[in-house]
């Protein structure tokens, strides 16, 4: 999921489908082969791209699902239109997953049931890490809901006691969103290639919004399903959870952007959540900036902390975010803020320590280095 940000600078990108974009179960045409769908999603970010690809897998023609939308009757119903209408009579061969957000992987075992015959089963295309850690997710609460994340987000100054309240009863709600997570996969692995119909796909791996998202780019029609890790009007969301309380994702995720810098600036973008663009490079500069100018944002504050044992991230919250935030947002907010806190902390420039009442802060470290890689 992600959390909206700092709108991109609309001179940077072109967006060649104009405003328009998908209805409810309606498919538009991105290059032959290649379609765009759209289905809403219940949350302020209200809408997730999905990808129709042509396909044909041991002779049998048909296509490929690039993510699935969350399990709601909404995009079960959305998804039974476009089965009557939008496929041609042929059937799904595969489903294939950027990474284990339920907004992502949600219907991904529904389809593979609708689909699959004894002689010709349809998998689940996705790597082994976030297969590995959406099986975990939906059995147990850790990760970003329940009681493990209000007492890790309590520990870093959440004291507010209704959105405490709102994510201690979110226990389990990964498995509310996902349908089922398949039993079985196909692993995707950075470097290898998908032949999917007429185009071979180039997987990208990128980390630190997921723990080992694919994107898919094809150089023949200047394509790259980016997934959540280059999005054109919001940046992707970067959080430290409970599962991995001292993790350090927003670094991996940064160099993750850097390993994209060899990519065609005008490939055209296809994301998971806004239109379509080009000005892939400019986005990754803007998105650079963007984490750079946060980061110091919390220099300065840190600096004019007013006592010497720091901030926590509650207390940073309104210098990364300066508007209301719902208990939802809170959440991923909380969990960006410790992940740009982190970042300084890994790299040596602040001290973390606990105080008496066992809520970590943030100060600057006596001899702080500056990492050239967080600017």
């Amino acid at each position: 999921m992600s959390l909206p940000q700092h709108p991109a600078i609309p001179e940077v990108l072109t967006y060649p489908q104009g405003e328009s974009v998908p209805a409810l179960a309606e498919r538009v045409l991105i290059v032959p082969g290649v379609y765009w769908l759209r289905m809403p999603l219940p949350f302020a970010l209200d809408h997730i791209n999905l990808w129709l690809l042509r396909d044909c897998l041991d002779g049998v023609h048909g296509w490929t699902v690039v993510d699935t939308g969350l399990d709601t009757p909404t995009t079960r119903q959305a998804w039974e239109t476009l089965f009557a209408n939008a496929l041609d009579g042929l059937p799904i061969l595969r489903i294939v997953v950027t990474h284990m957000h339920p907004d992502h992987i949600g219907l991904a075992d529904w389809l593979i049931e609708r689909w699959s015959l004894p002689t010709r089963p349809v998998r689940l295309w996705i790597s082994a890490t976030d297969w590995l850690a959406a099986r975990a997710a939906s059995q147990q609460s850790s990760g970003h809901w329940g009681q493990a994340a209000a007492d890790f987000l309590g520990s870093h100054g959440l004291v507010d006691a209704e959105k405490q309240a709102w994510i201690r009863a979110k226990a389990g709600y990964y498995s509310e969103l996902v349908a089922r997570v398949p039993p079985t996969y196909r692993r995707l692995m950075a470097g290898h290639t998908l032949r999917i119909g007429a185009h071979t796909w180039h997987l990208i791996a990128g980390h630190g919004h997921a723990p080992e998202h694919m994107a898919l780019y094809c150089a023949d029609a200047g394509l790259m399903i980016s997934g959540d890790m280059v999005l054109p009007r919001i940046s992707t969301n970067v959080s430290v959870t409970d599962a991995e309380p001292e993790g350090n994702p927003l670094q991996l995720y940064l160099d993750s952007l850097h390993a994209m810098r060899h990519l065609p600036d005008q490939t055209w973008v296809l994301p998971s959540h806004g239109r379509p663009f080009r000005g892939l490079q400019g986005r990754i500069t803007q998105l650079l900036q963007h984490h750079a100018d946060r980061f110091a944002d919390l220099r300065q504050s840190l600096v004019a902390a007013p006592t010497a044992e720091g901030l926590s991230a509650a207390d940073l919250l309104p210098v990364l975010f300066q508007r209301p935030l719902d208990a939802h947002q809170t959440l991923f907010a909380m969990g960006e803020a410790i992940a740009h806190l982190h970042a300084l902390w890994h790299s040596g420039e602040l001290h973390r320590q606990q105080d008496a009442a066992g809520t970590w802060r943030f100060s600057r470290a006596q001899t702080a280095v500056e990492d050239r890689a967080l600017r």
